[in-house]
Formats: structure tokens, C-alpha cells, sequence
């Protein structure tokens, strides 16, 4: 398999200045738009955001029966609490931080003792749904691997504990900032850090595993 270098996503580069910019005029533009009540709005972020979420939620749940309710769950709370999204945080980072308060309410209601638990919940038979996500614009493991590379990431990405998982989708299927997912995950940056170099040196083994085991397998 083809090494795939993170060195592009952890460094933030020049041009990508214009591009925060314009991203923040967005995310003001989707604030004031909440704020408003525009109609149709809410229609427009879920047909722009609805795979990037599901996706997020069937990685962090391992479940797809629970990731569709909790998707319906966010979204209405979009609805009711929309106001409160003042913009000055890009709009999916506000979405995917509702997104992991409702995974987190959720296990705590099964009385699980962390989120690391959470994935417990989902069986086997659930795993395989998460290749279903596939609409949407390609991630950075997209455009850098094949189609069965990118089956064995996602493989690999489920065999690790959710925390690490988490930090991984978040940066490299996401695109989020380190300094974003330290606000979604509520977490210190450096944490976020550890997190990442930490997914990254345990998912190697994994994916080398999973190639080895397709090749037995012909």
C-alpha cells in the first residue's frame, strides 16, 4: 500500500488562509441565516452536511440503527437551538460538537461509563454499513488511496478505541483543524495531539494486518 503522508494536514499553509477566510464569511452568513429562521436554509446545510455527519456518527457509534436517530436528533436540535450558533467557528464544527453531546447523552442514559464504551453497543453486522457513506466530496484518504485501500482505513479506523478513532476521522475524513477538534472533543490541544500521533502509530499495524489478511483470503 501506498504510504500516505500526513505531513499536508498537520502544517497549515499560506493559501489556506483565503480559504478560513472564506469560510468564516460563511459561517456568518449560516449564523445570521439561524438567527432568521430563513426558509429553506435548514434544508440547504443538511443536503450539504448530511454525509459528513452520518459518516462521523457511524464511526463514533459503530451502530447504524443509532447513528440514523442520533443524525435525526442533531439536526432538530439545529433547528431548535440554531440562534446559538454565533459564526465565529466554522458551521460543521458546531454541527459535529452537537453531534458528540448527543453520542455522549446517549451513553450516558445506558449508563455506559465513557465514550470508549460506546461502541460496545453496536454488533458486527452494523460495522459493514459504514462503506455505504460514499456521496460527498473525496477526503484526503480518498484522493491518496484506492478503493480497497480506503476499505481497509475504514476497517482499521474501527478496530481502534473510539477516542483515537474519533481524533482520526475528524482530521483526515473531516479536514477539521487540530484547534477544532480540540472544541468538539472538548479536549486540550495537547491532548488532541497525543490523540492523533498515537491513532496514527496504532492504526500502521492494523492496516498492514488487514491488506495481509485480503491477500490470504485470493
Amino acid at each position: 500500500m501506498r504510504a500516505i503522508s500526513i505531513q499536508p494536514f498537520l502544517n497549515r499553509s499560506a493559501a489556506s488562509v483565503a480559504v478560513d477566510e472564506q469560510a468564516r464569511q460563511e459561517s456568518l452568513a449560516v449564523a445570521h441565516g439561524l438567527k432568521r429562521q430563513e426558509a429553506g436554509l435548514l434544508d440547504e446545510l443538511i443536503l450539504r452536511y448530511q454525509h459528513r455527519l452520518l459518516r462521523y456518527l457511524l464511526f463514533l457509534t459503530g451502530n447504524r440503527e443509532l447513528a440514523d436517530d442520533l443524525f435525526q436528533d442533531v439536526w432538530m436540535r439545529v433547528l431548535v437551538r440554531g440562534a446559538q450558533f454565533n459564526g465565529r467557528a466554522r458551521f460543521e464544527t458546531w454541527l459535529f460538537t452537537i453531534a458528540r453531546n448527543l453520542v455522549i447523552d446517549h451513553s450516558r442514559k445506558r449508563t455506559m461509563a465513557s465514550l470508549d464504551e460506546l461502541v460496545e453497543c453496536g454488533g458486527e453486522d452494523d460495522r459493514p454499513m459504514i462503506f455505504e457513506i460514499a456521496d460527498g466530496d473525496p477526503t484526503p484518504f480518498d484522493r491518496f488511496s484506492s478503493l480497497e485501500d480506503r476499505e481497509h482505513i475504514a476497517a482499521a479506523l474501527l478496530e481502534l478505541d473510539t477516542l483515537h478513532r474519533e481524533v482520526l476521522v475528524l482530521r483526515f475524513h473531516e479536514e477539521l483543524s487540530l484547534e477544532e477538534i480540540a472544541k468538539v472533543t472538548h479536549a486540550p490541544l495537547s491532548t488532541v495531539k497525543s490523540r492523533l500521533y498515537r491513532g496514527l502509530a496504532m492504526i500502521k499495524p492494523k492496516l498492514e494486518h488487514s491488506r495481509a489478511r485480503a491477500k490470504e483470503a485470493v
